[in-house]
């Protein structure tokens, strides 16, 4: 653990991080986080702290010196609609929400450089803090960016970071170029005739019609896509009925597609168009696609992440920084961000345990203080 992490407040970090885990929030539903974060930062005093922006989202600017360059650094806080299968002290008190990403530990590591910061002014320049809401429904940033993010608080580089599950704890990984794919969550609904289960020819089934597309749309990855590109097709979720001696009326299917050229998100979604139109009326259902919010490839600037990079490697240790390191086919609506600004994200090694999203994955609070070390060595190192 390097100097700037010895002095840190990690008493207070774990006590914000444990306050939110209890008290998640969906996404773009996070006022009430919204406001312990704002009252958390002007606690800390010197902050200018603008709220509402993007519904939830906050901007902490702090100056010092006579510098003119500016920062940015960003953190996420809403949480996912799952059931935390943990049983921990601070476990979740929401029924079907919980902080199964570590966004409530990415916000704890940004306040813990916050207030290290406003304590010690050791930079010349301003510092933006950016906390987002609503990044797993891709809503979040896109949101402050209309409502004027980066016009009414200009940064000249912009940084995110994420934790993650399964790499080296306490070990940071840049990657340039494309590090996440794109991402489009879409709903399909295919409408039949229900029914007796004894009936079948009385009725026209969703559930099979519904099936036959699960399996064709598997199909476009596997022989459109080539092999040297990365593409992935999930459907997590097909609703359905209740009992089992009754054909339902109609099936739900949610899935998301993640791609990383726009050549093949274009393809991967007309072929996906086709399949469900095709595949719905050859079983005699109709079927309605409800398109959610897109995403877009997460692309790091070269020149900002070697700069990251040499930041990190005095701070923390050349063995601590992986260049390049991993991409994912994961998606993160900071892409946004980096179309409007340069800037770079990276990954932070969490250890060994269970990957984000799963009902019993946790956000190790060992990597809290290295993380609000880098945000505060990171400005230090931009802002000379």
């Amino acid at each position: 653990m390097n100097a700037i992490a010895k002095q840190l407040d990690t008493e207070a970090m774990r006590q914000w991080f444990e306050h939110m885990h209890r008290h998640p929030e969906l996404s773009m539903q996070e006022q009430r986080t919204a406001e312990f974060i704002a009252e958390t930062l002007r606690s800390f005093g010197g902050y200018e702290v603008e709220t509402g922006i993007g519904k939830h989202g906050i901007v902490a600017t702090l100056s010092a010196g006579s510098g003119d360059k500016t920062i940015g650094l960003r953190a996420d806080f809403d949480a996912l609609p799952i059931q935390e299968q943990n049983n921990f002290a601070y476990t979740s008190t929401v029924d079907g929400v919980s902080h199964l990403c570590g966004h409530d530990g990415h916000t704890a590591m940004l306040l813990g450089a916050a207030k290290y910061l406003t304590d010690t002014r050791n930079f010349n320049g301003t510092v933006r803090l950016i906390f987002q809401p609503g990044e797993e429904t891709m809503e979040g940033g896109p949101a402050m960016i209309r409502e004027g993010l980066f016009e009414r608080f200009p940064v000249d580089a912009v940084f995110g970071m994420h934790n993650i599950p399964g790499l080296e704890e306490g070990k940071f990984y840049f990657h340039p170029g494309e590090m996440m794919s794109a991402v489009d969550n879409w709903e399909v609904e295919i409408v039949g005739k229900g029914g007796h289960g004894g009936l079948p020819e009385l009725t026209i089934d969703p559930v099979v019609a519904g099936s036959s597309i699960v399996m064709a749309i598997q199909s476009i990855v596997a022989r459109n896509v080539a092999p040297a590109n990365r593409a992935v097709v999930t459907i997590g979720a097909f609703i359905a009925g209740n009992a089992g001696n009754v054909v339902a009326g109609n099936a739900i299917l949610r899935f998301s597609v993640r791609t990383t050229t726009q050549e093949d998100r274009e393809m991967v979604l007309r072929n996906i168009r086709r399949i469900i139109d095709h595949q719905s009326q050859s079983f005699g259902c109709t079927s309605e696609i409800r398109v959610g919010v897109p995403g877009a490839v997460l692309v790091n600037d070269r020149q900002e992440t070697e700069k990251a990079v040499s930041i990190a490697q005095t701070a923390f240790g050349e063995d601590q920084v992986i260049y390049p390191g991993p991409s994912f086919l994961a998606s993160e609506d900071f892409a946004f961000m980096l179309q409007k600004k340069k800037g770079t994200y990276c990954f932070l090694g969490s250890g060994p345990g269970k990957m984000v999203h799963h009902p019993e994955y946790y956000f190790n609070q060992q990597i809290m203080p290295i993380g609000a070390a880098y945000w505060v060595a990171l400005t230090e190192g931009y802002l000379r």
